[in-house]
């Protein structure tokens, strides 16, 4: 059997990883300013998330839903209390595609309609739903298409509540910070305004925190740079640093039944063990502030390239725009300097998403790097 081909692939082949250095089949040292698409939080390695899941291990490493979990409440209240979300309950799940999945199926479930506003150039995952709010059409088969999502421009209010005035939306789901999509984002005025709408239609508010959250911008949640409340969020990337975990955040206003969401490996035992040793290091490393302060350093630094364009984006979730597409330049940057970046949707825009616990230094290291290749 052979593997499907659906992934264009690098030659490089990791085996070890430790902080921000993953070490490939020949030995080879490459630096890590992509965190495999925003997932690496606290660095590879991290010895108490190792301590964690190895404690873990030695007592039990998964059953199912059926049965009590207190690692699943611990969860729950470590990450209410970090967040600033205490006024939110968690279901658990796998991944972020599975988090919007979920997310936009609570949305049709409390206002019975189905139609989604989305915007252009989002990303919210591969499955049902979620596929139908991403803005590409070549990862939407037939029967995704059959939902019924709507696709606006960021900042477009008056379109929006032409949209959102037919009262047949049952959920806009957006990006504070769009990932794949290239960095956007909505502007303050233009996402509370989202929010009052939604409340005087009886939409439900997602905010897609997939990629965002978990510190990344710089605070605990993307949205949190706009002063508003979603009804829903969705989590996963960091959340696990490397553990496939993923989350729905729901606003404790929204009733749940028995039945209404379901799985089978989310929240088991070793998840909860990964998630929890993330947020602890978080908050013992003070990351989310370490996101912060070097996401200005890193905008200071870029702004000396006379070649970048653009720089997108807060804390450590940011993106440098070339006037040229960027693709060779990842290529020389892999083979040349051994670091790893990210692409976009936005072909002239190199992804930067390295672990919150990136320092200064290692700043340095990316921009000498960029330097030499942008000669």
């Amino acid at each position: 059997m052979k593997l499907f081909d659906v992934y264009p692939l690098y030659n490089v082949t990791p085996v070890s990883a430790k902080g921000s250095i993953v070490t490939d089949i020949n030995g080879q040292d490459y630096w890590d300013f992509y965190g495999g698409h925003a997932v690496i939080s606290i660095g590879h390695g991290h010895p108490h998330y190792i301590k964690r899941l190895e404690d873990q291990l030695h007592k039990i490493g998964f059953y199912s839903n059926a049965i009590q979990n207190p690692l699943q409440t611990e969860l729950a209240t470590k990450l209410g209390a970090l967040s600033d979300c205490e006024d939110y309950n968690l279901f658990l799940c796998s991944s972020g595609a599975e988090a919007n999945e979920n997310a936009l199926k609570m949305a049709s479930f409390i206002t019975g309609k189905s139609r989604v506003i989305a915007f252009n150039n989002g990303f919210h995952g591969r499955t049902s739903a979620a596929v139908a709010a991403t803005d590409n059409q070549n990862i939407n088969a037939p029967i995704n298409k059959q939902q019924k999502v709507t696709f606006l421009p960021f900042n477009a209010i008056d379109a929006f509540e032409s949209e959102i005035e037919k009262g047949d939306v049952c959920a806009v789901i957006l990006e504070a910070i769009q990932g794949v999509g290239g960095l956007d984002e909505p502007s303050t005025e233009f996402y509370q305004k989202i929010v009052e709408s939604c409340k005087k239609h009886h939409v439900i508010l997602i905010a897609d925190e997939v990629q965002s959250g978990f510190g990344r911008s710089g605070k605990f949640f993307g949205f949190q740079h706009h002063n508003i409340q979603p009804d829903i969020i969705s989590i996963a990337k960091g959340m696990g640093n490397g553990f496939p975990v993923g989350g729905v955040l729901i606003h404790e206003s929204i009733e749940a039944k028995y039945g209404m969401l379901g799985t089978t490996f989310g929240g088991n035992h070793l998840a909860c063990a990964a998630s929890l040793a993330v947020l602890e290091v978080i908050e013992k490393e003070d990351l989310i502030n370490n996101a912060a302060k070097i996401g200005v350093y890193f905008k200071e630094r870029a702004a000396e390239i006379p070649q970048v364009k653009n720089i997108k984006g807060r804390g450590l979730m940011l993106g440098l725009e070339f006037d040229f597409e960027v693709s060779e330049l990842r290529k020389k940057l892999i083979y040349d300097q051994h670091i790893f970046t990210g692409g976009a949707s936005n072909k002239k825009l190199l992804r930067i998403l390295p672990a919150l616990n990136i320092s200064e230094k290692e700043i340095d290291v990316f921009f000498d790097a960029l330097k030499k290749e942008l000669k």
